[in-house]
């Protein structure tokens, strides 16, 4: 019995505005609260949104809904599952609940599974350090389950974006499965309708995705040049029932049905047909991931190395490429990265949420500037006219709001590094960027940094030179010639910081109303 998995990809991001640099709408002073509808673009974002529910969504959603039903006492059912952006989801929630809904009714059938990914779509599955990547993947956990009313137990990176590392930190937060792209390069000639293991992984199994059938529906249905158009669900499912292996897993983007291939062409009618003709055959099952992991073994062991190894589904590449393929990408990559300490320090939630949304993966798709088919591919879905144009309004409003945090939290131009000591070896790991990040960092820090630190001049010396507070670095000083220890010191230090923040920002109250 081979097993036909289908998952559908559903995102939509939200949008920057298409015209953010070029009339002049940087630096303009606003309040906190306006500064999601400065950069982003609210009004397309409906706009696409709604079209897609009318073409694809609520559409597809009813036939998935009905066929479940038709087949819910037969011994062989109708099973699917997607894997959904939180990105997307608050868009069902501002735009459409009654989409939620549907997508609510699809889970309590039974027949649905929901994947786990990040949150914001985002390339933080890259980020050397996995701390954000672990935070976007529970806030999407969450948020699934407070919403739809279930835990994702198989993960999907953005686009399938995967590597061992990633493997890895997906086990380490529970999930049983995860799906990348089968691709020749990690497979070594064997058959990607297997499950496999994971290098360096003990108990999370790797599903992958068959690309080359998936593209004959994604990317090849309509296209009235290929020698097996017109593509039926019968002529398809004919080619699910040739193909030898355990699991067979079709994982294109749910826009597919109505969206990317308009109802005319048929794309609702192959969709509604297509359940029935894989049931017909008798060695064909439809399956969830889940259901998959537990019924079949792993073949063997991928090896998919971080450096250098790292795929995905994207372009004919394949890999991290086209979001990191060209300058471009990089330098809007290495401004929304650089400012994440500073972030993180203001401890306010509003600047987190929006530094997130500017970690889109979409951001970065637009740039890129390959031609052929892959560029093609990517101005289909693209709002801007070029990938430079893409690059312009994503880092003028990136540096925009980098300005408006380092204002509030006060940053200094190097951080202050924590020792206990002289040499490497004593380095605490912490770090503060900002005033507001010196003064948690004093409340946490070991006391015996702490007075390593003031005995030496280092505060002040810091206040003067990084951050150009010479009333700051008078107060430490100060606070060094008391020559106070142990928790006294400390104290000593946070009220003089505190005081001090509490008067560059003004009244704490409406200290970020204003930027």
């Amino acid at each position: 019995m081979t097993d036909i998995v289908f998952v559908f990809e559903v995102h939509q991001p939200h949008r920057l505005r298409k015209n953010y640099f070029w009339e002049n709408k940087t630096f303009k002073r606003l309040k906190k609260e306006e500064l999601f509808n400065y950069y982003f673009d609210h009004e397309l974002d409906r706009e696409i949104f709604d079209r897609a529910c009318k073409k694809c969504y609520f559409p597809s959603n009813q036939i998935l809904l009905s066929l479940i039903d038709e087949y819910k006492h037969e011994k062989k059912r109708v099973k699917v599952s997607f894997s959904i952006s939180g990105v997307f989801l608050e868009q069902c929630e501002v735009f459409n609940k009654d989409l939620l809904e549907s997508f609510k009714q699809l889970v309590e059938t039974g027949c649905v599974e929901l994947l786990g990914q990040t949150y914001y779509h985002s390339l933080s599955g890259l980020y050397p350090e996995r701390e954000e990547f672990i935070e976007q993947v529970k806030i999407h956990q969450q948020t699934v389950k407070e919403l739809l009313g279930c835990t994702p137990k198989v993960f999907e990176n953005t686009e399938l974006i995967y590597n061992n590392a990633i493997a890895k930190a997906a086990e380490e937060m529970g999930y049983r499965g995860i799906f990348t792209e089968g691709i020749e390069r990690i497979l070594h000639g064997k058959s990607p309708n297997h499950l496999y293991k994971p290098k360096g992984c003990r108990k999370i199994k790797v599903l992958l995705r068959n690309y080359k059938l998936t593209d004959d529906i994604g990317f090849r249905f309509s296209a009235r040049w290929w020698s097996e158009w017109p593509l039926t669900a019968d002529k398809y499912a004919g080619w699910l029932a040739a193909t030898p292996g355990d699991c067979i897993n079709i994982f294109p983007d749910y826009e597919t049905f109505g969206e990317h291939h308009w109802p005319e062409t048929g794309i609702h009618e192959f969709l509604r047909h297509l359940p029935k003709k894989i049931l017909e055959w008798q060695h064909l099952n439809m399956a969830t991931p889940s259901e998959v992991i537990e019924k079949h073994t792993p073949m063997e062991e991928i090896d998919v190395p971080e450096i250098g190894g790292t795929v995905s589904w994207a372009d004919l590449e394949r890999d991290a490429s086209c979001w990191l393929g060209n300058t471009l990408q990089w330098a809007y990559y290495t401004s929304f990265r650089r400012i994440e300490p500073i972030v993180k320090e203001t401890g306010d939630k509003e600047f987190l949420r929006i530094w997130r949304y500017f970690q889109i993966s979409d951001h970065l798709y637009y740039m890129f500037m390959g031609g052929g088919g892959p560029g093609e591919v990517h101005s289909y879905f693209s709002p801007f006219d070029s990938p430079g144009d893409a690059y312009v309004t994503a880092q003028a409003a990136i540096l925009d709001f980098e300005n408006r945090v380092r204002l509030a939290a006060v940053t200094a131009n190097e951080p202050f590094l924590f020792y206990k000591g002289v040499g490497e070896e004593n380095y605490t790991g912490v770090m503060a960027w900002s005033l507001k990040g010196f003064l948690k960092a004093l409340e946490k820090v070991g006391i015996e940094s702490i007075e390593f630190h003031s005995k030496r001049g280092d505060f002040e010396n810091w206040a003067e030179a990084s951050l150009h507070d010479e009333k700051l670095a008078e107060k430490l000083r100060k606070v060094r010639f008391s020559e106070l220890k142990g928790e006294k010191l400390r104290k000593a230090l946070v009220k003089v910081t505190k005081e001090r923040l509490k008067h560059l920002l003004g009244q704490a109250k409406t200290a970020t109303q204003y930027f």
